[in-house]
């Protein structure tokens, strides 16, 4: 048996008495797994996706209050400017105190103080700079950027949010690992999705990326029944949310999100040990990792704030049949190229043959218009979705060879209906589905049957007070 010092013990209670403090359900609060699990059990199975999606996202709210009832704190991190530090509950997220960044006293000082009134305390540095532009420039095209979310059977709110957080619904912002536009995937995930569609992916352009972001997360929500594993694996990674689910389904978690909050618990507890012999069991999964899905869902009332706030304008979309370039454009439309780059920032020189111009009018002459989210939905395709969110698989059978069949067989059928989102989410599934195929299975198979890798995540229960 591995032998502790006393201070890694002591910084593993602390964590544990925190988390047991503070409601979530962590490695020591089993008894709110049943719970939850009840609560989901009560609903009825909605026969369509877009009930079937909408009633994922309640149970998650339900299992959010639930496990980390904090959560609308993160609304105050990126609404209020930087510079500052916001505190709050963390047992209902309201905030109970904001200051400005100073060495004097430390956050971890303030924090003290506070939990003395109010109970356990949230902080975080702000980041509503990040936010505001985006928000107030792009505001009245929410609507609909929300419209092609909720084609894809997500919740506008929920893909709105992440959006929110990743890129602050700048297209263009890339971050320092070349991650890309609004939901920030890599560069290189990106160019295979090109490779993959019959249509050209301006990968800048916000309307653009909301369809493929959509996909995703409609296909993610389906693997794991629920968005907050789906999140997180976007975020984390496929391999370090396998893990954390195996450690939550050891603990006792009965479906996704239990087995998720659980395992996560486990991971951040065992990342505080310092000598990091634990990293086999968490990975590279993280602080951030353990915050995502809650932060997702704590900024969900700022995107309805906002489209409720702004003048909802309209985007048609083009597929062009020919080069136009920005003169040319703004020659036959008499758009102002202000207007003309914020409806497509992705435009510098001239828009290709095969992408898709977005403009607040349709203009025949650009080509055929391929704004799917203005028309209602082809049977065909809404059938195909309504078939395939209804696929209950556990999520580990969605590494196997054998669904990766299924998913090419629905990949395929999704082409054939002829419809731009049909083609989307064809795409996706083809995308998906190579990821599945890489070395993730084996990696998480070896994690569930290892003896050595069971032996030390029950040393790690055992050091956290389980």
């Amino acid at each position: 048996m591995r032998r502790y010092s006393s201070l890694q013990r002591s910084k593993a209670a602390v964590f544990v008495a925190a988390v047991a403090i503070a409601g979530t359900a962590g490695v020591v609060n089993r008894h709110a797994v049943t719970r939850v699990d009840a609560t989901i059990a009560r609903g009825s199975a909605p026969a369509d996706a877009a009930g079937r999606m909408d009633a994922r996202r309640l149970a998650d709210i339900a299992a959010m209050e639930q496990f980390r009832p904090g959560y609308p704190f993160w609304k105050h991190v990126f609404t209020i400017p930087d510079g500052r530090i916001v505190f709050g509950s963390a047992a209902d997220g309201r905030r109970l105190s904001v200051i400005r960044k100073t060495k004097s006293t430390s956050r971890e000082e303030i924090a003290r103080r506070l939990e003395a009134d109010a109970g356990p305390v949230l902080h975080n540095e702000t980041r509503g700079d990040f936010a505001a532009p985006g928000l107030r420039q792009y505001g009245p095209l929410m609507a609909e950027w929300g419209r092609i979310y909720e084609r894809f059977g997500v919740p506008r709110e929920i893909g709105l949010a992440q959006a929110l957080l990743e890129s602050g619904f700048i297209g263009t912002r890339r971050s320092e690992a070349n991650a890309v536009g609004l939901c920030q995937w890599l560069d290189g995930n990106w160019k295979l999705l090109d490779k993959l569609d019959p249509s050209v992916i301006e990968i800048q352009n916000q309307t653009t990326q909301a369809a493929y972001c959509a996909a995703y997360l409609s296909i993610l929500a389906t693997k794991f029944g629920s968005f907050i594993p789906a999140l997180s694996e976007h975020h984390a990674g496929g391999t370090n949310v396998g893990r954390v689910l195996v450690n939550g389904q050891r603990l006792g978690g009965k479906d996704s999100r239990a087995q998720y909050f659980l395992g996560s618990d486990l991971a951040v507890g065992l990342r505080s040990i310092a000598d990091g012999g634990y990293k086999d069991i968490y990975g590279s999964y993280g602080p951030r990792s353990y915050r995502y899905a809650e932060m997702v869902f704590g900024n969900a009332s700022t995107i309805e704030e906002t489209i409720a706030a702004a003048k909802p304008q309209r985007i048609y979309a083009m597929r062009t049949s020919k080069a136009f370039t920005r003169e040319e454009i703004a020659r036959r439309t008499g758009l102002s190229m202000e207007v003309i780059s914020r409806y497509n920032p992705a435009l510098v020189k001239k828009v290709p043959a095969g992408a898709t111009l977005y403009l607040p009018k349709y203009f025949e002459v650009f080509g055929e218009d391929v704004s799917f989210w203005h028309r209602d939905a082809a049977s065909a395709f809404v059938k195909l979705l309504d078939e395939f969110t209804a696929i209950d698989e556990p999520a580990e059978t969605w590494e196997s060879r054998r669904f990766a069949a299924t998913l090419k067989g629905f990949e395929h059928r999704f082409r054939a209906t002829g419809t731009e989102e049909g083609i989307v989410m064809a795409t996706v599934l083809s995308y998906v589905r190579r990821d599945t195929a890489g070395p993730r299975a084996s990696i998480l198979a070896t994690f569930r049957t290892s003896g050595a890798i069971l032996n030390l995540f029950e040393q790690g229960v055992e050091l956290l007070g389980e």
